[in-house]
This record gives C-alpha cells, structure tokens and sequence, in this order.
C-alpha cells in the first residue's frame, strides 16, 4: 500500500498504522521506540500485522471502504460496502491504563457481512514468533519479554504461528476485540470493556481538543493537526517524536531511510509557536520542559536529538531480515544523527525558552542559568563549521542557517535581558550578534546571484534560507530576503513544491541518489511569500499543500512529485506543526 493509505491511532505512549485493507501493518509496544511486534509496513504481511475486513475483500471482491477520523477524536471508523450489506470498523487505543490496548469493534450496519481476521504477532521487528495457546475466545502470546492476549468474541483457529476466525456480522450486532501487550513476567492485565474504552477515547480527544482557541481561517484543518501532533507527544514526559515510523524511504527503493522515532530540538521553536498560538499553554510547558531537562548538562554535550525520556545514546544498527518498504532497504533502528555537530541548535533552544517567556510561561533561575551557558559555549564555537540541520552524511560546512541561528541565539539572549529583567552582558552578545550577521551578509551571501547560499561560497542553495525573515535576522523588506526567496524558486522548487536542497551540488552529503520534496520546507515558502506582501500566491501554495493531505488528513515527510505519492516517515509531525504555523501566518 501507499504510505498515504495508512491512518494513525495511538494513546500518546505509542501510535499503530492501520491501512485501507483493514491491516494494522506497523506497531510498536509498549512506547513509540520500542521494538514493533507488526511491523508488515517494512516487509510484508511475514513481519506481522492483524487485518480485520470483510472476506469479499481479501478475495479482491466488490467490497468498497470509506473512511474517516469521528469528528474531534483518532477513533477510525471504516465502512465497508459488500454484497449482501454494509459493516463498519472501529479502531482506536484508549488512554493508556494498566497496559497498551488496540481495540477494534466490528458493528453491522446493514445486512449480513461475511468477515475475515488475521492476527500474526511478530515481535522484535517481524524476528520472533512467540509461543501462542488458545482458550475458546482468547489468545495468549509469549516471547522473552513480551506477552500479549487477543480477547475475542468469536472462536480463534491457530494457523501456522497466524491466528485466524471468520465469523458473519448481522445488522445490529457490535463485536469487540481487544489486544492488550504486557511484560511477560507480570500478570495479564485486567480486561478492557472495549465499549466503555471507547466512550473514554472519545471523551479524552473531545475534551483535550476543547481546549483550542484557534479562530481564523482552515480551523477543521488545524484542528486535525493538532490532533495529530498530540498523538505523537509521549505522555509521560512530554517529548514529542518526529514520527510514528522508522525507515519509510525519502526515495523509493532506496536507501535514506532513517529512524524518527525521537524528538529532535530544531523541532522545538515551531512546536511552542504552533502550541501557544492555538491556546495549549499546558502542552506549550510541558514541551519547555522536556528540552530543560533534556539539554541540562555541559553544554558542549547538547546533541540534536533524544529519546522521548531525554537519553542521549541512540545507536544506529539495521535489521537486515527486513526487505524494507518497497525494497527500501536498509530498515535502521536508531539514530547516529544524534552524535553529529549541529550549532544550530543553541539558537532553536534559545529561541525556544525566549518564546516561552514572551508567552508569560515562568522559568527560574536555573532555567537562566543554563541559558547563559548555552550561550557561553556557542560564543566560542560559532565559527566553527558543523553538519547543519539536514543530517548531511559528508564534511562539515559552515552552513549559512547554522550561523544566522547563532545570530538569533544572541538576539533572543538579548531581548530576554532587556524585556524580562535577567542579568546578563547585554553589551557583549550584542557585539556579537552585530559580528555575524556582518559575516554572513559578507560571507553567505551571493551578490552576484542575489541570494543568501546553503554554506560559505557554495554553488547550492538550502530551503532553510527561506526562514531569514521569519527568525528576523533580516526584514521581509529588504531586497536580500526577496532575492532569497526567488532563487530558492527557481533552483529548488519542482513541480510546484520545494527540494531541501540539491545534495548533487558541492558534494554536500555523501549518500547516493535523491529525495522527495520537503513539505515543511513547502510551507515556509508559504509563510515567506505571506511576509513579503504576497499573499494570495501564499494562499494558493498553501491549499496546494493541504490537498496533499490523506484522506483523514495525515502527511508524511515529503512528497514524491514524479510518482505523486508521499513518502519518507509518517505522520511527520514537522509537516503539521507548519500546517498550522502556516494557517495562523495566512490568519493574521
């Protein structure tokens, strides 16, 4: 299947993919980056997944899905048309309680519907078949050190190591199925009332969604996004992963395939900004509080990314046994990105905290005191060259966004003792702030072509540029920022949506072949076209971009413009985190 065929689920410790077919292909227990027990999304239905659909369906019959999100909520519900009525599934994971729960209601709606399921436990990446027993209407799975049981209320059939039912559903009846996952050396968990889980998980989204104050225009859209970006928030401390996925391809078949399972910094400004302008103050902390504690420390240490309760070691290995998506291969688990030097994170912390604080969220001082540690370090490292914000696998450079972020860190430190009263050298930073913007005006800056470049005297151009204005190290008015923006048309922009950059060029990163378009990249085109008065062609990128969403509204990392498919990790939350950025720019 596309990846854009999948809808997520999920109970913010971790999120399942369920695809048109009724299969949920990708799941991960008990936490996002943990070890999925389906993993068929990267190799097949051999890796493990459990489909739940009409047998006219698996048969390739006249079965007909539609689907939707219930309004306000990450409940699924699939109805299927087939000869002799109409069925429809629920799919959804309540709040997290004792134990991780997938609850899937069949409910017959017309007629009677033959029905098929299929439920094959794979842990550790599709590389274990556990040990399964079967007790009329329940299943029970073991394996090292995860269990799990399949309550059902129809009889269960073992199936070569797949366990199996085919059952008919009348008009009227509702059939709940329940997986719960535990540790295998702890007790099953109490059982779940799947319709009473299903009153909760309405009422938790509802509610939580309540709380918006977004007004403006595209309000259903950034309500999905929002909706979105909360289900992949792990409750427990607040980080926020990148995605649900690991090792879905930025080019199909081949091999830029990374684990995005982590929460990244650079991540960090955009998500306070998209949290505080729709009204989740709580969210807003909860997220400032996490990078505290995550970057606490020597500040010559501060890494780009953590796991979600702020570990720094990700080791990066493959899991070879796996054909990966498409024969995107390899499938990584793991991140080696979260040991690169990337200085532009001192300036997203930065400006993070800075944005907080203009929200009226309270710091103390020790929040204070490691910012001016922060800024202690960077004032000695900024000239130095780093890997910049797209992860390049190749040399150093000195990339033109790392430095203008060095510009903001000092400017935020700045405004921060001027606005709010901490103490600090005001005198010194602003001595430095006026230093490098002076270099990179003079150093990253092509006045023959008339556009900022990717790095010192590079031929190449980075979409991150488009973000000068935006970060306010240059006004939308000045000639640079618009020279900017139309060289990153002419040279980046295919088909209509924006390349990160051109990796071909200067030898930037040492991995072979391409990518798709950057999405959020596309976005802050949007939003640079917006600040430079243009805003009906803003609009129009903009409405170009939303009509790439799935059907339930969900985006990946990029788009494929010759095959028109999406592609890279899914749902990325860098993608609705500027949807909304995007439509509360276009509001204003």
């Amino acid at each position: 299947m596309r990846i854009e065929d999948y809808a997520l689920i999920g109970d913010m410790h971790t999120a399942a993919l369920v695809g048109r077919n009724g299969s949920i292909d990708w799941l991960c227990l008990p936490r996002f980056d943990s070890a999925a027990c389906f993993a068929a999304l990267l190799d097949g239905p051999r890796a493990g997944r459990w489909l739940l659909a009409p047998a006219a369906a698996l048969a390739s019959g006249p079965a007909r899905a539609g689907r939707r999100y219930r309004e306000g909520t990450l409940i699924l519900e699939t109805t299927w048309e087939a000869d002799g009525g109409c069925v429809r599934v629920l799919d959804f994971m309540p709040p997290r309680g004792e134990a991780p729960d997938v609850v899937r209601i069949v409910e017959g709606v017309r007629g009677r519907v033959e029905m098929r399921t299929e439920l094959a436990l794979r842990f550790d990446y599709g590389s274990i078949v556990p040990s399964t027993r079967h007790d009329g209407g329940e299943l029970a799975a073991i394996a090292g050190p995860d269990s799990a049981w399949l309550d059902a209320p129809v009889p269960l059939d073992d199936n070569g190591g797949t366990t199996t039912a085919s059952f008919a559903v009348s008009a009227g009846d509702r059939l709940p199925f329940v997986l719960t996952w535990q540790q295998s050396w702890l007790p099953r968990p109490a059982r779940v009332d799947a319709f009473t889980a299903l009153d909760d998980t309405e009422r938790t989204w509802t509610g939580w969604l309540s709380g918006c104050s977004y007004q403006g225009g595209y309000e259903q859209v950034v309500r999905r996004s929002l909706l979105t970006l909360k289900a992949l928030t792990y409750a427990p401390t607040g980080g926020l992963v990148a995605a649900a996925t690991t090792s879905l391809p930025e080019q199909l078949g081949g091999d830029r395939n990374w684990d995005y399972r982590y929460s990244w910094l650079r991540d960090a400004a955009f998500v306070l900004r998209a949290m505080i302008a729709t009204g989740y103050e709580e969210e807003a902390r909860t997220w400032r509080d996490w990078l505290l504690r995550a970057v606490a420390g020597d500040p010559a240490d501060l890494q780009i990314m953590y796991t979600l309760d702020g570990t720094r070691r990700i080791p990066e290995w493959r899991a070879d046994w796996l054909d990966g998506y498409e024969g995107s291969r390899p499938v990584r688990v793991g991140n080696a990105a979260y040991a690169q030097v990337q200085l532009d994170v001192y300036g997203e912390v930065l400006d993070c905290l800075y944005q907080s604080r203009e929200a009226g969220l309270r710091h103390d001082a020790a929040a204070w005191d490691l910012q001016c540690s922060l800024m202690d370090y960077l004032e000695g490292h900024w000239r130095e060259p780093d890997h910049g914000l797209w992860e390049v696998r190749g040399p150093r450079r000195h990339f033109v966004h790392s430095k203008v972020l060095a510009w903001v860190a000092a400017d935020r430190m700045i405004r921060t003792v001027e606005r709010h009263g901490r103490s600090g050298p005001a005198d010194r930073w602003k001595a430095l702030r006026e230093k490098i913007h002076r270099e990179v005006c003079e150093r990253g800056y092509d006045a023959e072509r008339g556009t900022f470049t990717q790095f010192y005297g590079s031929r190449g151009l980075d979409a991150a540029l488009l973000l000068i204005p935006r970060l306010g190290f240059l006004p939308p008015s000045d000639p640079r920022v618009a020279g900017t923006v139309e060289a990153v048309r002419r040279e980046l922009v295919q088909d209509g949506l924006v390349l990160r950059n051109r990796p071909d060029l200067d030898d930037v990163d040492e991995l072979a072949g391409s990518e798709g378009t950057f999405l959020a990249c596309s976005f802050w085109l949007a939003d640079a076209l917006a600040l430079l008065g243009r805003g009906e062609e803003a609009r129009e990128l903009f409405e170009r971009l939303l009509d790439l969403r799935n059907d339930v509204g969900l985006l990946a990392e990029e788009y494929d413009t010759t095959h028109a498919r999406q592609v890279g990790n899914f749902p990325q939350a860098y993608s609705h985190v500027a949807v909304v950025n995007t439509a509360a720019m276009l509001a204003c």
